[in-house]
């Protein structure tokens, strides 16, 4: 599924700048973060760690000086920020910060003209008092460029993009992989196909009048499913998706997207969706509604990723394992999915099992809970080799599954500068490595463990906060299962309090009088107004 550069795309776009008198002007903005509705947690403007100006284009390598989407326009940055997926954005943090990315838009308005924009985004955040808060967000930052500015937006297919979201947009992406190992990819191709719509087509910005926009067909798929059942490695996703880079080969076509959707978010946009963008009506209409039908013929099929159990059980089949290391994956608490990562329901159950009540028992890791400043502060002025008794660890958030942990045990590690953890630390307890945090952190790579003198390599028991195994993970798992726990991202759907989403839809509704409308909306481009369609679902 690779996208890149063409030797035609620069020839054009070189050809398109010798007969223009300047470059098109690209700004980029946005916000992103999975905010589970589930969890107690909450988001603030901190969490996105945001990066301003120049600091946006240096973080991106397709942007660097000497590539070919550098010289095709000058970029500025505005501000963009992504946090680690958790709970809900506090409204306050929201407002703080989609108030500095329009100051900072019409600074840049006041220097140059605006002729497109890159809008990095997820799709899957949730404001305090706000519905779909990405199409708010680019609401205003439209109200600053106006709404002939080509805003170009790259997704997690792990968004949930409503048709207001489309209209707002005038090109739209999304990342194709689960695990997601075309991020930079799905970005690369955002900005490829803003500068080709700016220069490229006839009418462009660098040229005379305005850029010539493709057309938009958007279908809504009434099917809500955890991103552990619509893994790309496995069937039917892995078809799915395949089908993408046919569909997008045709010359009328522009763009596929297609987006499996957030789980724990609770809003009226939750569920799956397909976008075609391209120049020919007839044939981004059928090629979306291919992709729709595909989707929902297979929906009784997705299944999890992995084998899949209580936690007694994954325990007990990787004891019973002839292989190692074995994964468990603690999935109802995973904070890459925006569970909170401090509850201690699955601690708990492994520290009552007899099995690794002596140090001689089998050897598992355990990452890992955020325990706060406090615990944290009592493991540094230890030290290293010390035996410590801690009280109040974990669920400082969380709570609701299980209270704080008391734990006893000797100190083998301790690592400060995390940008995540910022401090870590593990904890030995019979035979358990405990990793503890002074604020939550995702373990993906072997790297987050050996930097602790952790070997996971050599541990008959891995049991890590996460749904589906990153790539590391998962080349370096012998076996692997996924226990059904509690958290804000529990993956038991059907026994969560949605109560917004809508209905009927995929796995609540299991009986249907008749097929869903699968037909393709056309949406227009934000320089024209939006209306009910048909009285179709909007």
């Amino acid at each position: 599924m690779a996208s890149s550069v063409t030797q035609d795309d620069v020839n054009n776009w070189s050809v398109r700048m010798r007969m223009s008198s300047k470059k098109p002007v690209i700004v980029i903005a946005g916000l992103g973060c999975e905010s589970s509705a589930f969890s107690p947690a909450r988001t603030e403007a901190a969490a996105f760690h945001p990066r301003r100006g120049d600091e946006i284009i240096d973080a991106n390598d397709f942007l660097q000086e000497g590539t070919d989407l550098r010289a095709a326009a000058t970029w500025y940055g505005a501000l963009t920020g992504h946090a680690l997926p958790g709970g809900i954005v506090t409204r306050s943090g929201f407002e703080a910060l989609a108030a500095e990315i329009v100051e900072r838009l019409q600074r840049i308005k006041h220097q140059t003209a605006i002729d497109g924009l890159w809008y990095d985004i997820h799709g899957a955040m949730t404001v305090e008092g706000l519905d779909d808060a990405e199409t708010e967000l680019l609401r205003r930052i439209r109200a600053v460029v106006g709404k002939s500015v080509v805003v170009s937006a790259s997704m997690d297919l792990h968004g949930n993009v409503s048709r207001d979201l489309v209209h707002q947009t005038d090109l739209i992406t999304v990342y194709r992989t689960a695990p997601h190992i075309d991020e930079t990819e799905t970005k690369h191709r955002a900005c490829r196909n803003l500068v080709k719509v700016l220069i490229e087509h006839p009418g462009g910005t660098a040229s005379t009048g305005a850029p010539v926009l493709p057309l938009k067909a958007w279908i809504p798929v009434p099917v809500l499913l955890a991103g552990e059942q619509t893994s790309t490695r496995v069937e039917p996703a892995k078809y799915i998706y395949d089908t993408v880079p046919q569909i997008e080969a045709l010359p009328e076509v522009l763009d596929v997207g297609v987006w499996i959707g957030y789980a724990w978010a609770d809003e009226p946009r939750n569920r799956a969706a397909v976008v075609v963008t391209g120049w020919d009506r007839q044939t981004v209409e059928r090629s979306a509604e291919r992709i729709a039908n595909l989707l929902w013929d297979a929906h009784a099929e997705f299944d999890f990723v992995a084998p899949t159990g209580t936690l007694e059980e994954a325990v007990n089949a990787a004891l019973d394992s002839k292989v190692n290391p074995y994964f468990i994956s603690d999935s109802g608490d995973n904070p890459t999915a925006g569970g909170a990562g401090d509850v201690t329901w699955t601690l708990q159950q492994l520290l009552n099992r007899p099995e690794f009540k002596d140090a001689s028992g089998p050897k598992l890791i355990y990452a890992s809970i955020p325990t706060g400043g406090r615990v944290i502060n009592t493991i540094q002025e230890a030290g290293i080799g010390a035996t410590v008794s801690l009280s109040n660890v974990g669920a400082q958030t969380d709570n609701l599954h299980a209270p704080p942990l008391t734990l006893k045990g000797k100190i083998s590690a301790i690592k400060t500068g995390d940008p995540d953890a910022v401090t870590e630390a593990v904890l030995q307890v019979g035979s358990l490595s405990i990793i503890l945090t002074e604020l939550r952190k995702p373990y993906h790579h072997e790297h987050d463990f050996t930097d602790l003198g952790l070997q996971p390599r050599r541990a008959d028991v891995v049991v890590v906060k996460i749904g589906y195994l990153e790539p590391e993970l998962y080349e370096m798992a012998a076996d692997w299962m996924m226990a059904l726990t509690p958290g804000g991202v529990d993956q038991n759907l059907e026994g969560l309090e949605y109560k917004r989403i809508m209905r009927p839809m995929w796995p609540f509704d299991r009986v249907w009088r008749s097929r869903p409308d699968l037909g393709a909306r056309i949406v227009p481009p934000p320089t024209c107004s939006l209306d009910v369609e048909d009285g179709r679902e909007n």
